[in-house]
């Protein structure tokens, strides 16, 4: 039973060669199905393994640290189990010099039970990149490809481990170098692709320059690779999901990478499993493409994104791809949730492009499904179907009218009420983006679907980012005079309130600026003016503004006089008289002084 061999492990009395077999009995063991790792975890083995660390004999050490290994490469097995006690990282790090067999097993523990920057930290706190370096030379293969993964997993988007690998050198061989060594051609393709993720998340951290020449001739071209057919399909979704991370926000690799082995081509390949089974002797094959194919279109999805960032042509190109719209649609609506995921922001990068959003996204009806994904979707899908969105909605874009009629205007008020910022942000900048140029039924549907309450809101909002975007609605709304009399006569006392609440408060420049062209344009309207007319505390303001230091803020100032003094329309004269008698004509005299020609001009 466990209990007795775990019993005999730990006896000091027992025999090493007898602890010794304990351990190896205990692996095999361990190496059977997940329960069995679980009863084994429920008997404490972890603690009396560590303890057995602490031995004098390296048989017995190398006994117990195979059977870690094979209990900590177990799903089931929480990895802070290695990190309850600081000393057992520090004794690790000391067992690596003993033999190639405890390099490989620790190596192989580390890079298993290092998730996320945490873990990273103390690893590399107890000098993981030091002691691990010259393992990447040693003559055991597994050793060196052990070596490997742990700094692919210290590395990754960790900037600190990245900046130190750097400038850490082995027999007088600098790090990259060694990376780039193996990733050539010849080397196994498990080693090609741990070392391309390695000068990955190096590049990406800026510790290698984009343009180097190990990432656009080397780990480049040696990722596209991993995309290809003969691949096998873990190795094809490692290598898109590793370049799509590579390239994403620099538009230079995304151009190389699209013109690299026809890869947009290559990647449509990726939608095509499960393959038709012909032969019954066929379903095991079938088994494994089923389970392989949503990782598939996740990684094809995620790389398509990243290759149409920014470039235009490289998003028509993709967009030609046989079937493509078609296939995110689909995307949008698979059960996975990863694959959901990276089919709306492949959807998002290709919606920056004007022409595709008159013509692919028209011809598809994209907004439909999207619309679909917005209802109860998680934040993270949320945040990037919202953005989406928002360029569905931009004036030019066909798909504005029909999205209206479908109930965007509630479901986009109820994202400015979310406690997360982005969604917020997305909410009112697309409500934005709706109000721009639209018919009065339309504005008046947001204003009351906002509620007066949830502007306040919104404008006394913490991020200067959700304040400016509802300031942006605000002037979208209050734009063409019919729309602006009829605005203001319903909602006038309030904007105005909003209006002296953000002139009073403590806010930049811009946010300023963007307060008093609404102003102007409410001194555009018929009947609107005489809101700001009767409001000696906004007049006021309106004439600190025009002597303000800041020529921006005089300018729109001065644009709210100018709507303000029109000569051919009714009661212009009564206007200008309050306001000469404010003394605004003796400002405007000094401001035509001004060394700065607008300023004068105006």
């Amino acid at each position: 039973s466990v209990s007795r061999l775990l019993y005999l492990l730990q006896q000091e009395t027992s025999s090493t060669e007898l602890r010794t077999e304990c351990a190896v009995v205990l692996g095999s063991l361990a190496m059977g199905t997940e329960n069995n790792v679980k009863s084994l975890l429920d008997c404490h083995i972890i603690p009396a393994l560590l303890q057995g660390l602490l031995s004098p004999d390296l048989k017995f050490i190398e006994a117990c640290l195979r059977c870690l290994r094979t209990i900590f490469i177990s799903p089931v097995t929480p990895e802070d189990l290695l990190y309850t006690d600081a000393t057992v990282i520090s004794h690790l790090m000391a067992l690596l010099s003993r033999s190639r067999y405890t390099q490989e097993y620790i190596c192989q523990i580390f890079s298993h039970c290092c998730k996320g920057p945490d873990h990273q930290t103390i690893l590399f706190n107890h000098g993981a990149v030091q002691n691990i370096a010259h393992l990447l030379v040693s003559t055991s293969y597994k050793v060196r490809m052990q070596a490997l993964k742990c700094f692919s997993v210290l590395a990754f988007e960790n900037p600190q481990v990245s900046m130190t690998l750097v400038n850490v050198s082995v027999d007088g061989e600098l790090l990259p170098q060694i990376f780039v060594k193996m990733l050539q051609r010849d080397k196994p393709i498990e080693m090609q692709l741990t070392s391309a993720k390695c000068l990955t998340s190096m590049c990406r951290a800026g510790a290698i320059r984009t343009d180097d020449s190990c990432i656009v001739l080397k780990t480049l071209p040696c990722l596209v690779r991993m995309c290809s057919k003969e691949r096998l399909l873990e190795e094809r979704v490692e290598g898109a999901e590793t370049l799509a991370y590579l390239i994403e926000t620099d538009v230079e690799l995304q151009r190389i990478a699209s013109i690299t082995d026809h890869l947009i081509v290559m990647l449509a390949d990726y939608f095509k499993y499960p393959s038709s089974v012909s032969a019954i002797t066929d379903i095991k094959r079938l088994d494994h493409d089923l389970k392989h194919a949503h990782e598939l279109r996740q990684a094809a999805f995620k790389l398509y994104a990243s290759l149409g960032a920014n470039d235009e042509d490289i998003r028509k190109k993709i967009i030609e791809t046989e079937n493509m719209m078609d296939r995110i649609v689909n995307g949008l609506s698979e059960s996975s949730i990863k694959v959901r995921l990276a089919a709306v922001r492949c959807l998002h990068s290709l919606s920056r492009s004007v022409q595709q959003l008159r013509t692919s996204f028209q011809d598809h009806a994209v907004w439909k499904p999207l619309m679909k994904v917005l209802q109860n979707a998680p934040n993270e899908i949320l945040v990037v179907a919202s953005s989406t969105l928002c360029n569905l909605l931009l004036e030019f874009s066909p798909s504005k009218e029909p999205i209206l009629e479908s109930g965007a205007i509630e479901l986009l008020c109820s994202l400015t009420q979310s406690e997360n910022l982005a969604l917020r942000v997305n909410g009112i900048w697309a409500l934005m983006n709706m109000a721009f140029q639209a018919e009065q039924k339309i504005k008046s549907d947001i204003l009351r679907g906002l509620s007066t309450e949830q502007l306040f809101q919104l404008l006394s909002d913490s991020d200067v980012n959700v304040l400016m975007k509802t300031l942006g609605l605000l002037r979208n709304l209050l734009s063409t005079r019919p729309h602006i009399d009829h605005i203001m006569s319903t909602h006038g006392k309030q904007i105005m309130q909003a209006v002296t609440l953000i002139l009073e408060g403590e806010h930049n420049i811009e946010v300023k600026e963007q307060t008093l062209c609404i102003l102007a344009n409410i001194a555009d309207g018929t009947t609107a003016k005489e809101l700001i007319m009767t409001n000696d505390d906004i007049l006021q303001k309106i004439k600190y503004y025009m002597s303000h230091s800041n020529v921006k803020l005089q300018l729109a100032a001065m644009f709210c006089i100018s709507n303000l003094i029109w000569n051919e329309e009714e009661g212009s004269q009564e206007r200008q008289d309050k306001l000469r008698d404010m003394g605004i004509v003796d400002i405007l005299h000094k401001l035509s002084q001004s060394s700065d020609p607008n300023l004068c001009d105006k």
